[in-house]
């Protein structure tokens, strides 16, 4: 006998665990469903550390964030256990590149509260930088970590505990969608739903293809790196920053770190983009370039050489990354209970909480009184538009 739900979440990590914890909340009888296990490393949404910050060249992504922050707050109140951690943000660099200036003209028009830094005041604040002369920074005080598998775990156990049901290695073979709901297809059994949530991260091209969208979406397997800092407690939450290096050269492009919580763990160091891109998730090689790790690793002994110690561990995370670099936040143009949460571009963790809150608007309201101008489905398929 078919299982019906009031929503089915296809993928739990980020925005999928966020999106069942949302509908939950609202009273609806969830199914959340994810092809491997929960807190999986194959993914986008695995990890010790990812970076929170108001600080965007686009305002529209600001006012998001000044929407995400609270629901943060509540989720972390909620959990009882420490989810963000405040470490202040900087961004530093040639105050003529293009990227430095438009994030200072964002903050304005933003009514951000900023500090701009010379070169000597940041070395003075955070003597562990060594900068170049001519350099600058744009410091925020609110910017921090947020601890990426707590937070995926804490909504998927919130989810739990209003009464979500959770299935992990459950792959979904098949979605039939129609005029009044959708049914589900898993190696295991058949569900249907009033309404539907398609958040499957790198795997969402191929989902949607069956469904009939065809989005540019691209795989970034990308690579991080934790370095052993010299004086640990000279790199960790309250002494260091989270920052981001506005270069686009012999480094990658816009290397970024993140402090330790733990001198186990390391500090993170990365660039934003940079790798090759894939079509699909199974064209991934997970091997880990050694070649890359001394790479970034000269980023740190020229900028943060305090933090370019040993390598402690390396891995491969997998942006989803759309030609805009924005999201994908809409409704399926044939079938407006259907919603798609896709192409977070590999700066959309920030936002997962806030994702899960959009999308439950729409699924349930049609709706949604946050600004998705960016994240329409039919900016590449011109033809289609949400009913």
């Amino acid at each position: 006998m078919t299982q019906h739900f009031d929503a089915i979440v296809v993928g739990a990590g980020g925005v999928g665990s966020a999106t069942a914890y949302y509908l939950a909340q609202a009273g609806q009888r969830v199914l959340l469903l994810e092809q491997f296990e929960i807190n999986h490393q194959k993914g986008s949404s695995y990890g010790h550390s990812r970076v929170i910050r108001y600080t965007y060249d686009n305002p529209i992504y600001v006012e998001l964030m000044r929407a995400a922050y609270p629901l943060w707050f509540a989720l972390q109140a909620e959990a009882e256990e420490q989810l963000y951690i405040k470490t202040g943000g900087l961004d530093f660099g040639f105050p003529d590149v293009d990227t430095f200036q438009a994030l200072q003209s964002s903050m304005d028009r933003s009514h951000l509260d900023y500090e701009y830094l010379s070169r000597e005041e940041i070395q003075q604040r955070y003597p562990q930088f060594t900068l170049k002369e001519g350099m600058a920074g744009l410091f925020h005080q609110d910017s921090g970590l947020l601890g990426a598998s707590r937070c995926v775990l804490a909504h998927v156990r919130l989810a739990q505990s209003r009464g979500a049901t959770i299935l992990d290695n459950t792959p979904v073979l098949k979605i039939t969608p129609s005029e009044n709901g959708a049914v589900v297809q898993t190696d295991k059994e058949i569900f249907s739903c009033d309404r539907l949530v398609l958040t499957t991260g790198s795997w969402a091209k191929g989902i949607l293809a069956q469904q009939g969208i065809d989005l540019p979406l691209k795989v970034m397997p990308c690579q991080l790196g934790f370095y052993q800092p010299d004086e640990p407690a000279n790199f960790e939450p309250g002494t260091f920053p989270v920052f981001f290096a506005h270069m686009n050269g012999q480094y990658g492009e816009m290397p970024y770190g993140i402090p330790h919580e733990d001198p186990s763990i390391g500090v993170k160091v990365t660039t934003f983009y940079g790798w090759d891109t894939v079509n699909t998730p199974e064209a991934v090689d997970y091997t880990p370039s050694h070649t890359w790790t001394e790479h970034i690793r000269d980023f740190a002994r020229d900028y943060i050489p305090g933090a370019a110690g040993p390598l402690i561990c390396t891995r491969r995370c997998l942006y989803t990354v759309t030609p805009d670099k924005d999201f994908v936040v809409d409704c399926h143009p044939n079938y407006p209970h259907v919603v798609i949460g896709a192409g977070f571009s590999g700066h959309g963790f920030k936002f997962t909480t806030l994702m899960g809150k959009m999308l439950t608007d729409l699924a349930i309201e049609g709706k949604t009184p946050h600004d998705t101008s960016l994240f329409k489905v039919n900016r590449f398929q011109p033809a289609i538009a949400c009913a």
